[in-house]
């Protein structure tokens, strides 16, 4: 009985451990990214619902920053309530397709350079660097409370020095997640930077390709 009851523990146990360690790859990646080396079934479960919740804020914070985004309210059938619904249905839509074509890319980047792993753990690599786009929703509250809606209209307040530095802390944010991407295929992996580098240029491109896509229309 007390054999079964440790089992039983355990589980929540290393799901624990997961969601400490998507905290904790903001302050030391690579411990969290050298866990990921263990791809077993059970492992890749504890750790579903972390990635899930990461892919998912992530997906809204990177379609609050397009530029559809700021022109919602200039159609008047939207108002707050309406743009919520569309940040959490666009978001979790976005980051869906996000982490299942570029974790592809990356995918093949790293099988191009020799890598053994699975898709499923490229893309939990992937993941867990996207945890700094996920925390740049907490720039939200600020940008809320200085333009207001005018955040979701064509031509509203929100320009000038205090939106600028916003914007370059979101630039922040996408710059650690890409630092964090190529520390942990480098962790994963044991490559050197210059390989790592290499395996993560493909799906970084056509990350910001499609940045710039997003913004363009």
């Amino acid at each position: 009985m007390s054999a079964v009851s440790a089992r039983a523990e355990a589980g929540p146990s290393r799901q624990r451990a997961w969601w400490i360690r998507a905290l904790l790859v903001l302050q030391a990646p690579r411990p969290v990214f050298v866990a990921l080396r263990d791809d077993s079934p059970a492992s890749a479960a504890d750790r579903a619902e972390p990635v899930l919740l990461v892919v998912m804020l992530a997906g809204i914070a990177s379609v609050l920053a397009t530029t559809t985004a700021a022109h919602l309210m200039d159609d008047h059938d939207y108002d707050a309530l309406l743009v919520v619904v569309w940040a959490f249905l666009a978001g979790g839509l976005y980051g869906a397709v996000a982490y299942w074509l570029f974790g592809a890319l990356l995918h093949g980047g790293v099988k191009a350079l020799g890598s053994r792993g699975t898709y499923r753990r490229t893309r939990h690599v992937l993941a867990f660097a996207a945890v700094p786009l996920a925390l740049s929703l907490v720039l939200w509250p600020v940008k809320l409370a200085l333009f207001g809606a005018d955040l979701f209209r064509r031509g509203g307040s929100d320009h000038g020095a205090g939106a600028t530095a916003l914007v370059l802390l979101e630039l922040a944010f996408l710059a650690w997640a890409l630092a964090l991407l190529l520390i942990g295929v480098r962790a994963v992996h044991g490559w050197t930077w210059v390989r790592a580098a290499t395996a993560i240029a493909l799906p970084v491109a056509a990350c910001v390709g499609l940045a710039l896509l997003a913004n363009a229309l």
